[in-house]
């Protein structure tokens, strides 16, 4: 692990302790909003009133990172960079700012509005969230490279099973790493969206490779037994399950895919900060292809997989 990980993951479980004490004492649940500052929810929408911290507000514009309070129904606490429909809301704003806001979920992303400032914690230090980076590309390497072996994983699969990476062996494998209560949509469930897409076109390629299997890998295995993921995983990918498991990672499984992917998990009160990673092994067992952030089409999967998987067919 990178020492730059190290530093942030150190930052994290220290936002989390200062973020839990933030907010001891405000029972119940979000003040509702002034009405002229809230954007309706249109059809197919969610929307929920939310308190939280600043943690940082990074340079690029256009994102906050919060530590929010527990959204009932909807979401634990946790620290998130958050879209901002309307960046003008961020003027002014610093971290340790106490905050409350809009949060809109719709089919494919989201945006929070009515930024609203209501108080400070003094002394909190900036911690920047993992959550979604601004470029698919990591501004660090991955720990494995291309052709690199690939840590024999183990995993209890839904069916409750004990399963390990090895199983699949002659064919390339697209592992993505997500836990079931991660609710915004263009976090863990389009990781899991693009898995259904990228599943389809593959099975509409003509003459395309069969040696091919998607893992869908829970790191909160305390929660997403094998019950949870059986009801979780027909939202993505119907009743049809062939070609792709869901499972969860033990704790040395998280440990080995955090190592060999620069994957970065920081606990919350109920939940997980994390960034995104979804990588391709080919039948071989080395590393083909990873994919970092949430900006990687499912068309960019399906050929990433193509490319893996004719390595282990044979030719005439």
């Amino acid at each position: 692990m990178s020492a730059r990980t190290k530093r942030l993951l150190l930052g994290w479980a220290v936002a989390g302790l200062l973020g839990l004490a933030a907010g001891c004492g405000r029972d119940g649940k979000p003040e509702s909003l002034a009405a002229e500052k809230a954007i309706p929810a249109g059809p197919g929408e969610r929307a929920f009133a939310v308190k939280g911290i600043v943690r940082d507000l990074p340079a690029a514009g256009g994102t906050i990172v919060v530590r929010h309070e527990e959204i009932p129904g909807y979401m634990p606490k946790m620290t998130m960079e958050l879209t901002v429909l309307n960046t003008n809301e961020l003027t002014g704003l610093k971290v340790g700012d106490a905050i409350e806001f809009r949060l809109v979920a719709r089919q494919d992303d989201h945006f929070i509005d009515g930024i609203r400032r209501t108080g400070s914690v003094e002394g909190l230090v900036e911690a920047k969230s993992p959550q979604v980076e601004a470029d698919p590309e990591d501004d660090e390497d991955p720990a494995l490279e291309p052709g690199d072996p690939v840590p024999d994983l183990s995993f209890r699969l839904e069916t409750g099973d004990e399963a390990s990476l090895s199983k699949w062996r002659g064919s390339a494998v697209a592992m993505t790493f997500f836990f079931t209560r991660c609710p915004l949509p263009d976090f863990c469930p389009r990781m899991n969206k693009n898995f259904q897409e990228a599943r389809d076109r593959l099975r509409q390629t003509s003459a395309g490779p069969t040696n091919w299997v998607f893992l869908s890998l829970s790191f909160d295995s305390d929660f997403d037994q094998p019950k949870v993921l059986q009801g979780h995983a027909p939202i993505y990918r119907g009743s049809d399950a062939s070609g792709w498991w869901f499972a969860a990672l033990g704790p040395s499984g998280v440990a080995a895919v955090k190592s060999a992917f620069d994957l970065m998990i920081g606990r919350e009160a109920g939940g997980f900060s994390h960034n995104l990673r979804t990588v391709v092994v080919d039948p071989q067992g080395k590393l083909a292809h990873q994919f970092n952030g949430n900006r990687w089409t499912a068309e960019e999967l399906a050929a990433a997989m193509v490319a893996a998987a004719n390595q282990g067919r044979s030719t005439p």
